[in-house]
């Protein structure tokens, strides 16, 4: 998986006005759990998420303080100003080399599916997938090979299992399906056979909302 860094410096204070003052310099108050000892409090600027958080991919992160110390973290929470949309805060979680991590990987589909080329719609129920693994070996993204579905027929999360990591929904979670579309009904009216459906435009919408655990 792919890693960013982020430099920040310690903070002295972690007072409401000494935030305040902080965030109206363009910094970002931020903390870090997960450790051995007392969760680390720091700062950074708020265009050090710009790759992070505005992105569909999902990354790890290295941490750098002024100071020297290096922790290897991922993101856990973030906190926009609801007017805004301004970080007002973001918690990190230590992550560990022989401990493993909870994180939500995309799903990217490979292929177009058969009933696509029929005419039907692939509509997504998941695009992302809770897994759980070591963080050096979970993947940028997941595939899942949609191009034997049908119209009617689903693929569930049970589709794209691994070794490296251990899928953290029910078995019988869909990511996606192929459901009918005005184009089928088109074609039944007119009575067209088979062979004609073969040749409507393959139709792919994403416009169902990711559901997230």
């Amino acid at each position: 998986m792919k890693s960013i860094t982020i430099k920040g410096s310690k903070r002295e204070s972690v007072g409401k006005k000494a935030t305040k003052a902080l965030r109206n310099a363009g910094q970002v108050p931020c903390v870090l759990y997960g450790g051995d000892g007392e969760p680390l409090h720091f700062t950074t600027e708020e265009i050090s998420f710009q790759h992070l958080v505005y992105t569909p991919d999902v990354h790890t992160v290295v941490i750098e303080l002024k100071s020297g110390e290096k922790y290897n973290a991922i993101l856990q929470d973030i906190q926009f100003h609801p007017v805004t949309d301004n970080i007002l805060h973001v918690d990190f979680y230590e992550i560990f080399d022989n401990k493993p991590i909870t994180m939500e990987i995309p799903i990217h589909t490979v292929g177009v599916a058969r009933g696509v080329k029929n005419g039907g719609v692939l509509r997504y129920n998941l695009r992302r997938l809770k897994v759980r693994g070591l963080p050096g070996v979970l993947p940028d993204y997941i595939e899942a090979d949609v191009t034997k579905l049908k119209i009617g027929q689903k693929l569930y999360v049970t589709a794209v299992e691994s070794e490296d990591y251990k899928i953290q929904h029910p078995d019988n979670t869909v990511i996606c399906q192929v459901r009918t579309s005005r184009n089928i009904v088109a074609l039944d009216d007119d009575d067209e056979d088979e062979d004609d459906a073969q040749d409507v435009p393959a139709t792919e919408t994403d416009d169902v909302a990711a559901v997230k655990e």
